[in-house]
């Protein structure tokens, strides 16, 4: 196939029209206003995004302290259990315009449209303006990007500094001198060390695929390049490490570090947040293969969790499959395939070069090892991640397949024109086989938006054989091949587009554990609890293994997956606490994870903290800070579970499901709990009866069925 011989991808371009440029550049801004428009809709209307976050930012702005550490409460006992770094805009954002949705959420829509315009940029100057337009239009209509920019998790940030990484290392590919390859190699260490203090070592899966394409992507000697890689590894490791060491080193009082095990951040680098993701561990609840402790033998008998919970949190079984699966291929997958078929093509076309010994073009070989790099090497590691692993982590492989899968249509069009031999074939068959698995991804949810996949195959039916009839006579291959080539678009972009629309104009407010996902609202916890979690408020009593007594008392505790609000009951249990604290500086401890104290710390201006960090199983507090706290007055009211549930067995109970010193380390604060506090009868603030039994794991795991304790010293 002629193909193959080709050059990699079009020639550099040359200065069009003034109408040709102005065309783009109105069709560049309609782009970005489609993403704005998806990633804005309706961001005002109730939406708090993760609460964990959402919670963490608003104890950011009462001090400088818990602003630079990202103290997940206001009175700094442990932080989230990451760098701060994609907080510190929602926190600016809250100080300017104070605390609401909107407010949270506004800095999520600019980093999204930011991403689409650089990944605009960094491809025009790889592979051509019409690349460009098409890389930015795939990504802004990526379903699972469109679903984490409308939302308050990190990963937003993470994308945006990436892709600015990818822009500053083509300029060094394409610069005219030594310096300034140096210079742009540096910027681009810089944003990836960013991104390590949005979200740790997630960001430097690329690096190695940077490195590669910096030494192959030029003809600098090889001296120069080494040089060139270790003074951007100098400014990699400075700029992912400055926080790590003020943090570590911080002479004063500070937050604890969330997800570790020492309070440090060097612990949560390697540890929960670093090899823990990747091998899984003890105290890296393992999802990827199921739950923790034997789940679900865990839960009473009959009683199963939903297939959604499950993909939700793990993503399905590892292996190279887990990309394409269940919960995770129509977050992402859409234009995998096609991707995978264009690095093939390239792969194919750069050996038959060289055997040819054709002249080199260093720069957009150096493109294509960095974008190839980036989508093969995350989407292995995320593939094969013991530890917790969610499916929105995917939208980091959008810029990937946008720019691979925009490089190589152009590429299959232009040989689709120019072509004499078999290569024309390249774009029918890849307008086929991405047509073909959008329709068996749509398929799995039907009743989402189904009458799309019936469009799509008649759009693909239209665009394939036109552009088979179109290669019949040279005549016909400019009045059908170019209809044949827009209807081939459209069948490629249509089903992600009516996902990515669906998920935005359904604007369901997300909340609670803000696992995000496109598509149905219970797909990853986005529109709150899955159906038909046990127990949970609006479920019926009488679920197995839950009395209908305690269906009840759970129901006036509220649903942590709610999104920051609060229930009646919840209020009162605060102004109780309130009232009779004697102005303790700490009005309420909630023992439990944080997804169930985020909501206090939402839902009120009291001073309410959480215990034992994001899965409850932090040692902070420990149990001679809360000593310390209710001798001397600070702490006189604790949320926790049900009196007994720290006899249930190892690993059930309270903190049910865990294993090994997690499980400890819930239990242990449970018995500080009774021993040091009375459970406060709930007829005293007008509550409902508190269950008697331990709850088993999820529920105990939410907060279900807690009590509220007053302490004495």
């Amino acid at each position: 196939m002629s193909v193959v011989g080709a050059p990699a991808t079009a020639p550099p371009a040359v200065p069009g029209s003034r109408a040709g440029t102005r065309w783009r550049l109105w069709a560049l801004g309609a782009i970005c206003a489609v993403a704005a428009l998806l990633y804005a809709w309706k961001i005002g209307d109730g939406r708090l995004g993760n609460t964990y976050y959402s919670a963490a930012v608003k104890s950011m702005t009462h001090s400088v302290t818990n602003f630079l550490f990202g103290s997940f409460d206001s009175y700094g006992v442990f932080t989230v259990d990451k760098p701060p770094m994609a907080l510190w805009p929602q926190a600016i954002s809250v100080l300017v315009f104070g605390y609401h949705g909107w407010a949270l959420l506004l800095p999520q829509v600019l980093e999204g449209v930011a991403a689409v315009f650089l990944l605009h940029r960094t491809v025009r100057r790889w592979a051509g303006e019409d690349a460009a337009l098409l890389a930015a239009l795939i990504l802004a209509l990526t379903p699972i990007t469109v679903a984490i920019n409308r939302d308050t998790n990190p990963d937003t940030l993470l994308v945006l500094l990436l892709v600015a990484a990818a822009y500053a290392v083509t300029r060094s590919l394409q610069a005219q001198s030594g310096r300034g390859r140096t210079t742009w190699l540096v910027w681009c260490a810089f944003f990836v060390g960013c991104g390590f203090l949005t979200k740790m070592l997630q960001a430097w899966i690329v690096v190695p695929g940077i490195a590669l394409a910096c030494f192959a992507g030029t003809d600098a000697p090889v001296k120069r390049k080494i040089m060139d890689l270790l003074a951007a590894g100098a400014a990699l490791i400075v700029s992912s490490f400055w926080w790590v060491a003020l943090h570590d080193w911080w002479p004063g009082d500070k937050p604890y570090m969330g997800g570790s095990t020492d309070g440090t951040a060097w612990n949560l680098i390697f540890g929960y947040n670093g090899f823990g993701r990747v091998f899984g561990g003890d105290n890296n609840m393992s999802f990827g293969g199921g739950f923790p402790g034997g789940l679900p033998g865990d839960l009473p008998p009959g009683l199963s969790l939903p297939s959604g919970l499950m993909a939700a949190f793990g993503g399905g079984g590892t292996g190279l499959g887990r990309m394409f699966g269940d919960g995770v291929g129509d977050q992402i997958s859409w234009l995998l395939p096609l991707s995978l078929l264009v690095l093939v093509v390239v792969a194919v076309a750069g050996v038959r070069r060289m055997r040819a010994k054709l002249p080199a073009e260093p720069a957009q070989r150096g493109g294509w090892l960095l974008w190839g790099s980036w989508l093969l090497v995350t989407a292995v590691v995320f593939s094969y991640a013991q530890g917790i692993w969610h499916p929105y982590y995917t939208t980091m492989l959008a810029p990937a397949i946008a720019a691979i899968s925009a490089a190589g249509l152009v590429r299959f069009g232009r040989a689709y024109r120019d072509s004499e031999g078999m290569g024309w074939l390249l774009l029918p068959l890849a307008i086929a086989l991405t047509a073909a698995w959008a329709f068996v991804l749509a398929s799995r949810a039907p009743s989402w938006h189904g009458w799309a996949r019936w469009a799509l195959l008649v759009v693909a039916a239209v665009a394939v054989a036109g552009l088979v009839i179109g290669r019949l006579s040279p005549s016909w291959t400019s009045s059908l091949g170019r209809p044949a080539l827009v209807a081939g678009l459209v069948a490629l972009l249509l089903v992600p587009g009516v996902w990515s629309a669906g998920t935005a104009f359904q604007a369901t407010s997300s909340g609670g554990m803000g696992l995000a996902a496109a598509g149905p609202a219970a797909a990853g916890f986005g529109g709150g609890m899955p159906a038909g979690m046990p127990g949970m408020p609006g479920m019926p009593p009488g679920m197995p293994g839950t009395s209908p007594a305690a269906a009840n008392g759970l129901a006036g505790m509220g649903n942590p997956f709610s999104g920051g609000g609060l229930t009646d009951e919840q209020r009162r249990i605060v102004d109780y606490a309130k009232r009779h604290s004697d102005g303790a500086a700490i009005t309420l401890a909630v023992n439990s994870p944080a997804m169930m104290s985020a909501n206090y710390i939402i839902g009120t201006d009291e001073t309410v903290i959480g215990m034992g960090g994001f899965m409850g199983t932090d040692p902070s507090p420990s149990l001679d800070q809360l000593t310390g706290w209710v001798a001397d007055g600070r702490l006189k009211f604790v949320l926790s579970s049900a009196s007994g549930a720290s006899a249930a067995p190892p690993g059930r109970g309270f903190g049910g499901g865990m294993s090994g010193d997690m499980g400890a380390l819930m239990g242990q604060r449970q018995q500080w709990v009774e021993q040091h506090c009375t459970p406060v009868d709930p007829a005293a603030y007008g509550g409902s009866p508190r269950p008697a039994t331990p709850l088993p794991f999820p529920l105990s795991m939410v907060g279900g069925g807690q009590t509220l304790y007053q302490c004495h010293a």
